[in-house]
């Protein structure tokens, strides 16, 4: 059979996928070939009703007089929009969450005071008004500037930003206005709505993802380096397994406390079962395993999202929790074929099929906890006997990885890495920040292959989203991956006892890695446009992606994605994204499939930094 996966055990479970006769990702996406040239190239709009129109030979406008450059960035803003607010939705449950937990209205309790307390100093506000500050950035009107932008960015962006008139105010404004913009006859100018595209970007980072992975660094912990587990292999059917899937870790954290009481694992047990555990699924998981150490009850994390129907096929999960993102809309098929229960934890989430819907509420997250472990016992019961199909394959990975833990490792400064960057030891770093997708080939391949022919070349790098996992699970986060890096980047992996591909969590922890590449430019005092440093999304597939990738071009990072984005049939709308934009703040979109060139063309845009900053 076609291999579908860079993974040995997401091809195992395709074949039982496909014995089995039951919907996956990977027949529908073959059933969905011959796809329209008019739409991957950007150029087709259904917005009014004198559409659906589309440029073409003879026809160089649509109906309403927008040319093909305004169309295709005015699809992709749209886009863009729908990005921001996933993460927006996500940041205000943190702030939520904050809040009440710092009121003593959660189970949960402040992990980090120490990180509470120097950003509240820094907002100027006492401790306990921080929730109601990260509430009140989302807000933040879009004719002011956003106090975390004035706060957190360098100020050679800030200048840069302010020069193109693009200091944005907060997430929730800026989609108002963006979306007004791409109202039929209202912005049909390219370039504005790009920077109305970039405007959006600064403000998702600054006002959602950075305040979201802050606050809930003070609830769960600010992620340190430990080993953890990963892959389907995790998954043992003679155990009650609960899998929180998503974006958002609270329900999950409240599991896995629960979960560790003598009392749910001997319910579990009384039920015929060795014992309850806790597996995390894509970026929930992700955002778990960066805080939690694993045990023989939170035993790990399986995989990206295109792993989620193979994971179900095993046969051994017994409650699937939905929360905001990524939950396949097919999988209520799944449910009495694998003999599982899908939940939906989140308003957001509903999946034809699935059992109900438990909304997660900080006020009541402890009750939930029980009540969802007792569903997950009553399915063990009933699917105890059945069939199952457990994969052996599991693998090793470092995760927890953040700023402190990257001054930690170095002893409290970035000198010993600046120093390795200047010398020459390390050439530069490249964030792999990316999604997973099977248009350019199987699941995580391109990933796996760009991420190889960085730390082959000596370039460090750093990982997060659907693509950290991808690295994961091929073994590329541990120690032992140095035997694949170029000999610079091995000694450094050697000296320091880290791997060559560092773990930043989920997609959100792009603001995460801005405020490391910020640290990095101020230490240098340069702005990061001036860094070795670059983006790659080999495997980019939805908006969340788009609008990071929009961000980093602000930022003034080279920043290479695949597949090609869907603006193909706007030239002047790629000349700017390509090659104009750089002119503006220093970054630019690079395309590309094959990994080599990929990596020829990051490596030759580090070179060109490192010769301007003389190292």
């Amino acid at each position: 059979m076609k291999k579908v996966s860079e993974h040995d055990s997401v091809n195992e479970m395709r074949e039982i996928l496909s014995a089995d006769g039951i919907t996956n990702l990977f027949d529908r996406f073959e059933n969905q070939n011959g796809r329209c040239p008019f739409c991957t190239g950007g150029i087709s709009c259904q917005l009014c009703s004198n559409g659906p129109c589309r440029i073409k030979k003879g026809a160089d406008r649509g109906a309403c007089g927008i040319d093909a450059d305004g169309m295709a960035m005015r699809n992709f803003l749209l886009k863009n929009i729908m990005g921001t607010a996933t993460y927006t939705y996500h940041a205000k449950e943190v702030a939520k969450t904050l809040k009440a937990t710092i009121a003593g209205k959660t189970a949960f309790k402040i992990t980090d005071e120490a990180k509470l307390k120097e950003l509240a100093s820094m907002f100027g506000i006492a401790d306990t008004d921080l929730g109601g500050a990260f509430l009140d950035l989302i807000k933040t009107d879009s004719d002011e500037v956003l106090k975390s932008v004035e706060l957190l960015a360098p100020a050679s962006r800030i200048k840069v930003w302010k020069e193109l008139g693009i200091l944005p105010g907060g997430p929730q404004e800026e989609m108002m206005d963006a979306l007004s913009s791409c109202l039929t006859n209202v912005d049909g100018d390219y370039v504005s709505l790009a920077k109305k595209a970039m405007r959006l970007g600064i403000s998702t980072i600054y006002g959602s993802q950075i305040p979201l992975e802050l606050g809930q660094d003070i609830l769960f912990g600010t992620p340190m380096p430990h080993e953890v587990n990963t892959d389907l292999g995790i998954i043992d059917p003679d155990y009650v397994n609960i899998v929180p899937n998503g974006h958002e870790p609270f329900i999950g954290a409240a599991i896995i406390e629960t979960a560790h009481t003598d009392l749910v694992q001997q319910k579990a047990r009384d039920a015929g079962a060795k014992g309850l555990r806790v597996i995390g699924s894509i970026e929930t998981g992700q955002e778990l395993i960066q805080r939690f150490e694993v045990d023989d009850v939170f035993v790990g994390f399986t995989g990206n999202w295109i792993s989620i129907e193979p994971a179900l096929a095993t046969g051994g999960i017994d409650l699937f929790l939905m929360d905001m993102n990524c939950s396949p809309p097919a999988m209520g098929e799944y449910q009495d074929k694998y003999n599982t229960t899908l939940l939906s934890v989140s308003k957001l989430v509903s999946v034809p099929g699935m059992k109900g819907q438990k909304v997660y509420m900080p006020e009541e997250v402890k009750a939930q906890a029980e009540e969802l472990i007792d569903m997950a016992i009553e399915n063990f019961k009933a699917r105890k006997g059945k069939p199952t199909h457990p994969v052996s394959k599991t693998q090793k990975a470092i995760a927890g990885i953040s700023i402190e833990a990257c001054l930690s490792v170095l002893g409290g400064s970035l000198d010993p890495l600046l120093d390795v960057i200047k010398n020459g030891t390390i050439k530069g770093v490249v964030a792999v920040v990316s999604c997973t997708s099977l248009k350019n080939g199987p699941q995580d391949s391109l990933t796996v292959a760009v991420a190889k022919e960085l730390i082959k070349r000596d370039i460090l790098v750093v990982a997060a989203g659907c693509g950290n996992a991808a690295l994961q699970v091929a073994g590329l986060e541990t120690p032992e991956a140095k035997e694949l890096a170029g000999d610079g980047l091995k000694a450094v992996c050697e000296k320091l006892g880290i791997p060559p591909v560092l773990s930043f969590g989920t997609c959100t922890d792009t603001g995460r890695i801005a405020m490391l590449v910020t640290a990095v430019a101020d230490a240098l005092g340069v702005d990061p446009s001036d860094l070795p440093v670059a983006v790659t999304a080999p495997e980019y597939m939805e908006q969340k992606a788009t609008i990071d990738a929009v961000f980093a071009v602000a930022f003034g990072l080279y920043t290479h994605v695949s597949p090609i984005p869907p603006v193909t049939g706007a030239d002047r709308l790629v000349n700017l994204l390509t090659e104009d934009v750089e002119g503006l703040t220093g970054g630019k979109i690079a395309v590309g499939d094959d990994p080599v060139e990929i990596v020829d063309g990051i490596e030759a845009h580090i070179n060109k930094k490192r010769a301007k900053l003389g190292i």
